[in-house]
C-alpha cells in the first residue's frame, strides 16, 4: 500500500488553467478574481457580507477590531483549539479568558462560559472545532442575555450546517480558513462572513490600509489607520474553481467519514465524538478517540499511514498558563481529555474504499 496522507488538495486542470490565465493578466493582487470567489461564498454561505483576506488569524483579529475589542475588555475563548483562537485577543490588547469544553463534541462547554463571565467580557470566540457546528441556539441565548458579541472561528466548518443553516450565517462574525489542510484552498487565505454592513465596510477599509472611495470625491481617502491584509487573485483562483464543486466534495467526505464511524463503532477500543443535535457536519477533520493515541499514531506511521493529534490544550503551552493576560477558568479535564484522546484519521476527496479499509485495518490492529 502506498503512503496515505492525512488530506490532499483538491487541484484540478481547471484550476491550474484559471491560475495561469491570473498570471497571464498581469493583474495578481487582490482584484476581479478575488471579488469573484468572496461573492461565491457570500452566495453559498447565504450571508450578506463575505470579506477575503489573507489568513483565518488576521480574519479574527479584524472582526475583534470592527467590534472595538481592545484594552480593558475581556474575550472567552475554548481552550481545546489552536492557539490562533486565544493570540488575537491579545493582539488586540484584551485579556484572554479560557474555558473548557465538552469531551463529547470537542466544542466549547455552555456553562464554563457562563462561570468564565465578568463585567468586562465582551465577546466570545467558540470554534466550530473540525467542522462541527456549534449549538447556536444557546449561543444566542447567552448574547442576548449578557450582551456579548460573537465571533465563530469557523476555520474548519465550510459547508456545516445548524438546523438547515449554514455556518457563516449566524453568528456577528465567522472566520473561515483556506490553508492547505482545508478542503476548500487557496494555499493560505481566509474569509470573514457578517450581515453587518457597517462592520464590513469598516474591514474593506482596514486590510486596505484604512482607505475609502467616494462618489462626492475624486481621489481616494484614508480616513483610518489600517493595514494590508489583501488575498490575491493568483490564491483566489484556486479557491474560486474548487468553490465550484464544493457540494461534490462535501458528500464525499462525508460518505467517508460516515463509513469510518460505521466500521469503527464495532470497536470496544475506539470512541466517536457526537456532533451537536440538529447539526449537518462538514468532516473537515475525521477524528475518533482512542487511548495511548501517541502510540497509536508511531505505529500507523510505520504503516505509511499519516494521523495526527486533534488539537492543542492551550492551558498547558506556556503562552497561556504563564502570561499575566490570561485566565484559565476551571479545571480543563474536558480539553486534557480531548488533547490525550483524539486521534485525527486521513480523508480526501479521492481515497478510495481500499485505502479507507488499509487504515481501519490497521488502526485495529495498533489499537
Amino acid at each position: 500500500m502506498r503512503n496515505i496522507p492525512l488530506i490532499k488538495p483538491y487541484i484540478t486542470q481547471e484550476t491550474k488553467d484559471r491560475v495561469c490565465e491570473v498570471l497571464e493578466s498581469g493583474y495578481l493582487t487582490e482584484g476581479p478574481v478575488t471579488k469573484a470567489l468572496e461573492d461565491s461564498i457570500r452566495a453559498y454561505v447565504g450571508c450578506e457580507h463575505a470579506i477575503a483576506v489573507s489568513n483565518c488569524t488576521v480574519g479574527l483579529e479584524v472582526a475583534l477590531r470592527a467590534l472595538g475589542v481592545g484594552p480593558g475588555d475581556e474575550v472567552i475563548v475554548p481552550d481545546y483549539t489552536y492557539p490562533a483562537t486565544a493570540t488575537v485577543v491579545e493582539i488586540v490588547g484584551a485579556k484572554i479568558v479560557i474555558v473548557d469544553v465538552d469531551p463529547e463534541t470537542m466544542l466549547i462547554h455552555y456553562g464554563a462560559i457562563e462561570k468564565a463571565l465578568t463585567p468586562k467580557t465582551k465577546a466570545l470566540i467558540p470554534v466550530s472545532i473540525f467542522g462541527n457546528p456549534l449549538d447556536y441556539e444557546r449561543l444566542t441565548q447567552l448574547k442576548e442575555k449578557y450582551n456579548l458579541a460573537i465571533i465563530e472561528d469557523a476555520a474548519c466548518s465550510l459547508g456545516a450546517k445548524y438546523k438547515g443553516r449554514r455556518v457563516g450565517n449566524l453568528a456577528d462574525f465567522s472566520v473561515f480558513s483556506l490553508h492547505p489542510r482545508k478542503f476548500i484552498t487557496t494555499g493560505e487565505g481566509g474569509i470573514i462572513t457578517t450581515n453587518g454592513a457597517m462592520w464590513a465596510d469598516w474591514i474593506e477599509s482596514y486590510k486596505h490600509f484604512g482607505m475609502t472611495t467616494s462618489a462626492s470625491r475624486a481621489s481616494t481617502q484614508f480616513v483610518r489607520i489600517g493595514t494590508n491584509y489583501k488575498l490575491s487573485n493568483i490564491q483566489a483562483a484556486v479557491g474560486l474553481v474548487q468553490m465550484k464543486e464544493i457540494d461534490i466534495l462535501l458528500d464525499r467526505r462525508r460518505q467517508l467519514a460516515e463509513r469510518y464511524f460505521e466500521r469503527l463503532s464495532k470497536q470496544d477500543a475506539v470512541r466517536l465524538p457526537l456532533t451537536t443535535g440538529g447539526g449537518d457536519h462538514s468532516w473537515q477533520s475525521c477524528c475518533v478517540f482512542v487511548e495511548n493515541r501517541d502510540q497509536v499514531i508511531s505505529r500507523l506511521k510505520e504503516k505509511n499511514i499519516e494521523t495526527q493529534i486533534g488539537t492543542y490544550a492551550l492551558h498547558m503551552h506556556e503562552a497561556f498558563c504563564k502570561n499575566s493576560n490570561c485566565r484559565i477558568s476551571g479545571d480543563m479535564s474536558g480539553s486534557r481529555y480531548a488533547f490525550d484522546h483524539c486521534l485525527t484519521l486521513p480523508l480526501y476527496h479521492d481515497m478510495t474504499i481500499e485505502e479507507q479499509d488499509y487504515v481501519i485495518t490497521q488502526l485495529v490492529d495498533a489499537l
